[in-house]
């Protein structure tokens, strides 16, 4: 009986290790966003960070969201633009983004994007509710999936009740 309970015990033990190890292999790089007051001052301010590229998502005028890419890491996508930004331009473009998301309802944050270990690789400017995939691929290169094309309108329609329209 007590062989029979430590055999159980034993392998109970190594399937638990075995798919958290599994767990780990399937969602290891992955990185995450963080909500950081410090990165929606840096946009609000139109501070460039000198070792960023920067990129946009959505419409030129007034983007769905935007990207600062550590120049340690390549961005792989053909989705997001690159864009060669000056304080003039980061505070037209920023400026565009508040009144779209303010016309919806919404408000702009800043987040840090940070790699599979925790290590901060970028920041984001974009709505709140705005979801993002960050995949970290081998050589220091990452792919960060692009906001819906209606994000502003996306996050109305999740506000208004069943039946309500504009």
């Amino acid at each position: 009986m007590k062989k029979r309970v430590v055999v159980t015990i034993l392998v109970s033990i190594v399937f638990l290790v075995s798919c958290s190890a599994r767990v780990g292999l399937i969602s290891g790089n992955y990185g995450k966003i963080r909500a950081n007051e410090g990165v929606t001052d840096s946009f609000q301010n139109y501070r460039i960070k000198n070792d960023h590229t920067y990129y946009t998502s959505g419409p030129d005028s007034y983007p769905n969201a935007m990207i600062g890419v550590d120049d340690r890491y390549v961005l792989v996508s053909n989705l997001w633009k690159q864009r060669d930004l000056t304080p003039k331009t980061m505070k037209a473009l920023v400026g565009n983004m508040e009144s779209k998301a303010q016309e919806y309802g919404s408000m702009l944050h800043g987040f840090d994007i940070l790699d599979n270990r925790g290590n901060d690789i970028g920041d984001r400017y974009s709505i709140l509710s705005l979801t993002t995939t960050v995949r970290i691929l081998d050589g220091n290169k990452m792919t960060i999936t692009t906001p819906p094309i209606d994000t502003y309108e996306g996050f109305r329609m999740k506000l208004m009740r069943p039946g309500e329209t504009d």
